[in-house]
């Protein structure tokens, strides 16, 4: 299928691009690695007037990592991310990320503001409590929490004009363990299911904190705040969850997953920090 028409801009720089963007409002869209964009117009899923091309904006092409943690540029991506090994648990995710060829193109920030319920980007900002700065035309960037970010399937917090210049992943205290487990059909498909977890220790090697984010089982990341004892991991997540059925699996079949992979995760993310201490 071909996509409906659009004008495409390229713009040469951020104020250029919130300059468009402004203009078309409603009826633009932005292409960063175009992974999510292309498919849908190819399938008639979106029909944006304006097609706002911002790969030609080097200096969003950033990952700058610091005592507080990891800032990825809305350029950066998957592929070059994953290689800096900035951050444990965005690491973890990113191997997961579909396949090579998608994760050479696509960029960490155009999936979190693609806010696809079933991705795994999201599930690492929600459970880290990270943030996206968001631009626009004649106002200061504004930092949007994760959960405030993400409102429903493919549904985010970017408001028409606006473009997410770049993402925070806080950097995690020490003894701390991260782990992600899913389930898909086929390896670089879509998860059935899938948790990743943060465990903290205190000085004495007890859990202090854990805490869960899950995937595929609701309109947006599910974050699921722990005790220590894993075995009530699962009863917690499937608590929260509201899995739908598909031609892929069945709601009942989803929450089954999820109970089994919160305790997996949790159990693993646990066993890291404690090797982490040592």
């Amino acid at each position: 299928m071909k996509p409906p028409p659009f004008v495409h801009h390229a713009p040469r720089d951020v104020g250029e691009t919130l300059e468009i963007l402004a203009e078309a409002g409603p009826r633009g869209k932005v292409l960063a690695g175009g992974q999510s964009l292309i498919p849908m117009l190819n399938m008639r899923l979106a029909a944006p007037e304006h097609v706002i091309d911002i790969n030609r904006l080097t200096e969003l092409d950033t990952v700058e990592a610091g005592p507080g943690g990891v800032t990825v540029g809305a350029l950066a991506r998957h592929a070059r991310v994953a290689r800096a090994g900035v951050h444990p648990l965005l690491g973890q995710a990113l191997r997961l990320v579909a396949h090579p060829v998608i994760r050479n193109r696509g960029t960490v920030v155009g999936s979190l503001a693609h806010a696809d319920p079933a991705a795994e980007l999201p599930a690492v900002l929600a459970v880290l409590g990270g943030s996206v700065r968001v631009a626009r035309a004649g106002a200061a960037p504004r930092d949007v929490p994760a959960a405030e970010f993400f409102t429903g399937p493919m549904e985010s917090a970017l408001r028409p004009g606006e473009l997410a210049v770049s993402a925070h992943f806080p950097a995690l205290p020490p003894r701390t363990g991260t782990a992600f487990a899913e389930v898909s059909r086929r390896h670089g498909d879509y998860a059935l299911a899938g948790v990743c977890a943060v465990v903290t220790l205190d000085g004495d090697l007890r859990v202090a904190s854990a805490r869960l984010a899950c995937i595929g089982v609701g309109p947006v990341p599910l974050v699921v705040d722990l005790g220590a004892d894993w075995k009530s991991a699962a009863d917690a997540a499937r608590e929260r969850a509201e899995p739908d059925g598909d031609v892929h699996a069945s709601a009942a079949y989803r929450l089954h997953l999820v109970g089994v992979l919160a305790r997996k995760a949790a159990e693993r993310a646990e066993r890291t920090a404690r090797e982490a201490a040592a």
